[in-house]
Order: structure tokens, then C-alpha cells, then sequence
């Protein structure tokens, strides 16, 4: 099979509809990555050391959940007609 743009399409919707649907509270947190660990939700005395590549990839996650939510509805549905009638 070769590597095609639509191959690379498909893949990239895929990896973006898998970080849509990352839940924070269930999923996250159990590897340290939820909004508590993260030093964004600070309180009084409490000052953790977190990376800032960890604080870029959780802002990532955030604002692509946000930004493409609805884009992503409209492709997918876009692909999965496509896909109906191409085959």
C-alpha cells in the first residue's frame, strides 16, 4: 500500500479525533497529566515544578479540543460520505 495524501489525511483525522476525545478527568490525570498536575490550578503554598513541554502538550490538547471541535464533525461526516460512495 503507498503512501498517498489521502492516506496521510485519514491518518491526521484520526489522530485528531483521538485527542478530541481524550477526557481530562478520567484519562489524564491517572498519568499525571490533568489540570491539577499541571501547576495551573495552584493554590496557596503550592508551587510544583512541571515541564514546559509537558504545559505546551497539555495547552495543545486543550486548544486543538476547542478549536476543531466542530471542523471535525464536518469532515468526518465529509469522509465517511466520501467513503460511501468511492469505497
Amino acid at each position: 500500500m503507498a503512501i498517498t495524501l489521502w492516506n496521510l489525511f485519514e491518518a491526521t483525522l484520526l489522530c485528531l479525533n483521538a485527542v478530541c476525545v481524550l477526557n481530562e478527568e478520567r484519562f489524564l490525570v491517572k498519568f499525571g497529566w490533568g489540570l491539577k498536575n499541571t501547576g495551573t490550578m495552584e493554590g496557596f503554598g503550592e508551587n510544583p515544578y512541571v515541564s514546559p513541554t509537558k504545559q505546551q502538550i497539555l495547552h495543545l490538547i486543550r486548544s486543538i479540543r476547542t478549536v476543531m471541535k466542530f471542523p471535525l464533525i464536518f469532515l468526518n461526516i465529509l469522509v465517511i460520505i466520501f467513503k460511501l460512495i468511492v469505497g
